[in-house]
């Protein structure tokens, strides 16, 4: 299972949203690339960028910053956040980034996801986030009457690469990911799937790993690593590699060894 780092810019600084909401934004640091030298240090092998300000308004605004982190580290970066134009997924490919996560425009535009699926095979993720099951769009300031995984068989109609799922209302809250619902959407599609929202222990990534047969081969962490609730190393090394003889003996779960 694949442990991503989460870069969350606003305003060109690293923060933390809770439950998507842009007025409880906690700054973590004001050097992005500075932060994604952190996570490479501690062993990340990709990297999870999104421009909060471009998600909002549908137009890049954190471009220097995501520029410098992509052309400073050699690991694969993921890209989303106002991803809305056939432009912009260009732009970010040739700025060197490693695939392009689609969000609002899976909703708005699907003949427009299905298209840059079939020019850009393997590089483009739809993000599906999901406010109650169904998706929100537009910096999750909208929330669509699509339930999540009506969306979520239709990117895999158009041959997208995987899917990110937020649960939103768990996003920020270090209360556990929604392995339900996580679980659903693995049952209804065989694609990639990469968890996000809510993780918050080491315990959580155990839950998560539980799932990786079904198809949820990644998760990304924010929230947890910039508190200190989890640290990189002990994430990679309880279930990056898939192996629970990893997992230190005090949580319990030597049964799965």
């Amino acid at each position: 299972m694949d442990i991503i780092p989460a870069i969350d810019l606003l305003g060109g600084r690293c923060v933390r949203l809770y439950q998507g909401d842009y007025n409880q934004a906690e700054v973590f640091d004001t050097d992005p690339v500075g932060m994604a030298r952190r996570w490479l240090s501690q062993g990340a092998t990709r990297l999870h960028l999104v421009d909060l300000d471009g998600a909002k308004i549908g137009e890049p605004v954190n471009q220097a910053a995501i520029a410098a982190i992509v052309q400073d580290l050699a690991i694969p970066v993921q890209v989303g956040g106002g991803v809305r134009s056939r432009q912009r997924v260009v732009e970010l490919l040739d700025l060197g980034v490693d695939r392009v996560i689609l969000g609002t425009v899976a909703i708005e535009q699907p003949q427009l996801v299905e298209d840059l699926c079939a020019e850009f095979p393997g590089r483009i993720l739809i993000g599906i986030d999901a406010r109650d099951g169904k998706v929100a769009t537009r910096g999750w300031q909208s929330t669509s009457t699509v339930q999540a995984t009506d969306l979520a068989r239709t990117a895999e109609k158009a041959g997208a690469a995987g899917i990110i799922y937020t649960d939103i209302h768990r996003d920020g809250t270090l209360q556990g990911p929604n392995l339900e619902a996580l679980r659903q959407l693995a049952s209804e599609v065989n694609l990639p799937i990469i968890a996000s929202g809510g993780v918050g222990s080491i315990a959580d990534l155990l839950n998560l790993f539980v799932l990786s047969t079904s198809g949820v081969t990644g998760v990304i962490i924010g929230k947890a690593l910039y508190s200190g609730d989890i640290t990189l190393t002990d994430a990679i090394r309880s279930v990056g590699q898939g192996r629970w003889q990893d997992v230190p003996p005090d949580l319990g779960f030597s049964t799965f060894a």
